[in-house]
């Protein structure tokens, strides 16, 4: 689909907002496809050396050459990571800091949206493994890395399904399969009902754990590592197939027809990634909501709630340790 779709923001905001990323180090989960795979190819292009975070797959593979062939001079390195599993997650920091001595920017840009009531082998939802704990988990680990950078950025993709309700903590403990099941075809053709809850929960904590990192970064009196999160809009990327492989919205859907392509979908990333002027707590995405060019925009009210940065912090430090800074 996202072939069929005309582009229309992305140089404009690679002319307006990027920068010469020659020595920099990039870290970019969920780059198969879609905004990830976008996002790497550009700060590539720019200079950087990117760290390319996916599950061993034939995609992987693929997405590999497929960025070599854009970015023939490129610097990419393929490092092994399941997000689903914090053992792979935690291998593939090792990995990093057996490398590299710095990672000057951090794209967590990985996530699965509205799938099955399901465990991980870790035991927590798939959906909150993926998009939120093993996202903190890699974080927190390569914290150091990125406090030696002259300006270090942490950049995490939310998405409009963090608006909603507040944060509840069961989401965060070992429940996965028991967080209401799935959805029927009504509650799926209005995007409601469990699967989706979960989603929602998934996506507001990565809002919130921007606003829990700039508060906490703040009061250690770092300001060489600022934190900056982002929003895709509706953009037709791999998520709603997947989505769509596993009961959920359609991605032929009169919702997806409205979608914009995948290059400005990634807009909003890569704007944080390499924006000049970026400071901590800058928000970016479309203000129109489902597409158009990634502008400042304000955080909403729920993003700032200390209720929700506690559940999120909270919950997240009790499954994958303390963030030490």
């Amino acid at each position: 689909m996202s072939n069929q779709i005309e582009t229309k923001h992305l140089q404009q905001v690679i002319e307006s907002h990027g920068q010469d990323m020659t020595g920099k180090v990039v870290a970019i989960t969920g780059t198969t496809s879609g905004t990830g795979f976008v996002c790497a190819r550009e700060v590539a292009k720019q200079g950087a050396t990117v760290i390319l975070l996916n599950r061993k797959s034939e995609r992987a593979e693929n997405a590999l050459r497929q960025l070599q062939e854009s970015v023939p001079d490129g610097k990419f390195e393929t490092i092994d990571c399941d997000l689903q599993n914090f053992a792979s997650v935690r291998s593939a920091v090792d990995s990093i800091k057996a490398k590299y001595d710095v990672v000057d920017v951090l794209v967590n840009n990985a996530g699965v949206m509205a799938m099955k009531d399901e465990a991980t082998q870790d035991g927590y939802d798939v959906q909150i493994q993926t998009n939120v704990l093993s996202h903190f988990l890699i974080t927190k680990e390569l914290f150091p890395l990125m406090n030696i950078s002259s300006e270090a950025r942490i950049v995490i993709h939310s998405s409009m399904a963090r608006l909603g309700g507040p944060l509840v903590a069961d989401y965060f403990e070992q429940t996965g399969g028991n967080l209401g099941g799935d959805v029927t075809e009504e509650e799926n053709m209005s995007f409601q009902g469990p699967r989706w809850e979960r989603y929602h929960q998934t996506k507001l904590a990565n809002a919130t754990f921007t606003y829990g990192r700039k508060e906490k970064l703040e009061e250690a009196n770092i300001g060489s590592v600022i934190p900056l999160l982002a929003h895709p809009g509706l953009a037709a990327t791999n998520l709603q197939v997947t989505t769509a492989a596993e009961g959920g919205m359609e991605g032929d859907s009169d919702l997806m027809n409205q979608a914009q392509s995948a290059e400005d979908g990634a807009t909003g990333i890569i704007r944080a990634a390499m924006d000049p002027e970026a400071e901590a707590g800058n928000f970016y995405g479309p203000t129109a909501g489902w597409s158009g060019y990634p502008d400042l925009l304000e955080p909403e009210d729920l993003l700032l709630d200390e209720a929700n940065i506690n559940i999120n912090w909270e919950g997240c430090e009790k499954a994958v340790g303390s963030f030490n800074f």
